[in-house]
């Protein structure tokens, strides 16, 4: 179905964006490409289907993006920005080691595996496709978002609820909850909620008795 018309701006050509409603389509076109490229693959996705997906001309995303890595870039940042957003809020409550590495571990798997949660997914599995210039960008937020969890899991080491608390420990945590993407099936027996839980006690150690 044809879009209706809509402002733009004076030397706009019709049809491309302009101010107004056609000024805010950078969120869609971010939010289109996650999906693409989670759902085709980032190689397999053209700009064209980028902008068959929101009813844009196929040079329309260009007014947004300087290319297809932009919008990879743009999809993996974005990704990490709302992923660090909610590790930063767990992490700001007083809570407990371990109930804080729950929320922790709850939070992740919500990046990767709630309805429309495309962006984390296109990083893990799209990595190779960034160009250098691009890694440095991404790889500035990922530090921040790591960061979170090893700070936690020092905290769980101190309380001898982990016995170690390193870079291999946390990569293998991530690694596994990661994978779950690959098996994990909405309304499939286990809830989000459900798998946080078994993960939490899957990681940790016994809780000490007096």
């Amino acid at each position: 179905m044809a879009r209706s018309s809509s402002r733009r701006a004076p030397g706009s050509p019709a049809g491309e964006p302009g101010n107004g409603e056609e000024g805010n389509r950078r969120t869609e076109l971010i939010r289109a490409a996650a999906r693409l490229f989670r759902e085709k693959g980032y190689d397999a996705t053209t700009i064209r289907d980028i902008a068959n997906a929101v009813g844009m001309r196929s040079g329309s995303p260009f007014y947004h993006f300087k290319s297809k890595q932009d919008m990879l870039r743009a999809v993996m940042s974005e990704g990490l920005q709302q992923a660090l957003a909610a590790l930063e809020e767990v992490a700001a409550r007083p809570a407990p080691p371990r109930d804080k590495f729950r929320g922790l571990i709850r939070a992740h798997l919500a990046t990767i595996l709630e309805p429309s949660a495309d962006f984390i997914p296109v990083l893990l599995y799209e990595w190779r496709a960034l160009d250098q210039e691009s890694r440095a960008e991404v790889i500035a937020v990922k530090d921040r978002y790591e960061a979170i969890w090893q700070n936690c899991l020092r905290e769980l080491k101190k309380a001898g609820l982990l016995r170690r608390d390193g870079k291999m420990e946390r990569l293998l945590m991530f690694g596994a909850l990661n994978w779950i993407a690959q098996w994990y099936k909405p309304g499939g027996g286990l809830s989000i909620d459900q798998i946080a839980d078994q993960a939490l006690e899957f990681f940790l150690c016994p809780a000490r008795t007096k």
